[in-house]
């Protein structure tokens, strides 16, 4: 962020590439535990609720996690994001990180926290889910008590913080691209943006071809790092997956989060920004900004 060009598309699909990497590792992580829905329960804990928590287990580690992060300067980055209010200052003293982005009050980390844990987190987990149920039907407990709980509440929402810090680096990345090509043709976005025009917007920062090309992208890579080797390339945890191969998470669940959640939402923030690019500059400044070139 302090060497090379943000607004560079090259580098920006160099984050966007890495951050795949990042989710679907994460992912991978966090599938090897059941659901464990009390993490995501509120007041499901009286440990929190006699420290004044009155949260869900999910949400009081961000916020133990992030107030950390936050001491050591992780959000005064231009591309980081907390899920968690009123933290505090840093201690280190500031960055001097360059104007990129134009000021807003950007942030879907909500909008984020309720796709993961309502729809991401039961898919990606259901395979350990049925295999604890499996366990415990053999070990005589049945019923309701079958399902879902395994008990690694700190483990699974460890992974749940990685996972969910990266997923929203990446959907607010989507600010870097809108600014990016706004710098490259104003006079293109600013007539939908002063009328405004959401859809009009949308059609100029969309790229179907490109967006099947990352989820193309994504099923390989999701379909590589899922495969479960020995060293002597003997499966594990049974033959059932992809050629053969045992895998660690349910592939086409990873793809689904892209393009029912990520790639959508993404936009949102793209459009949202290019809303308020214009906000508070002067006619003037505008028309000046309309009739530039990059």
């Amino acid at each position: 962020m302090l060497t090379d060009d943000p607004l560079s598309l090259e580098r920006i699909r160099s984050v966007l590439t890495r951050l795949e990497d990042t989710i679907i590792f994460s992912l991978i992580e966090r599938a090897q535990f059941a659901h464990n829905p009390r993490i995501y329960q509120r007041s499901a804990f009286k440990q929190l609720a006699d420290l004044g928590f009155h949260g869900t287990w999910l949400e009081w580690f961000l916020k133990e996690t992030e107030t950390f992060h936050a001491k050591a300067r992780r959000y005064t980055s231009p591309d980081e994001y907390p899920f968690t209010s009123d933290l505090p200052e840093p201690v280190l003293p500031p960055l001097a990180f360059p104007q990129v982005l134009y000021p807003n009050k950007i942030n879907v980390n909500p909008s984020i926290l309720s796709f993961y844990t309502c729809t991401i987190v039961p898919r990606i987990t259901r395979r350990a889910t049925l295999a604890l149920a499996a366990m415990k039907r053999a070990n005589g407990i049945v019923g309701a008590e079958e399902f879902e709980d395994d008990g690694n509440y700190g483990s699974a929402a460890t992974m749940d913080v990685e996972a969910l810090q990266a997923i929203s680096k990446r959907v607010h990345y989507g600010k870097f691209v809108s600014e990016s090509k706004f710098q490259d043709n104003p006079g293109a976005f600013i007539p939908h943006i002063l009328k405004p025009n959401r859809a009009a917007l949308e059609a100029l920062i969309t790229k179907p071809e490109v967006e099947q090309k990352l989820l193309q992208r994504l099923l390989r890579k999701a379909s590589t790092y899922a495969q479960d080797f020995q060293s002597d390339d003997v499966l594990v945890n049974g033959t059932n997956g992809i050629n053969g191969k045992a895998v660690k998470i349910d592939v086409d669940g990873v793809v689904d989060l892209y393009e029912s959640y990520i790639i959508p939402l993404t936009k949102e923030v793209e459009v949202e920004y290019l809303l308020h690019r214009l906000d508070g500059l002067s006619e003037a400044e505008i028309e000046r900004l309309a009739s530039s070139k990059s």
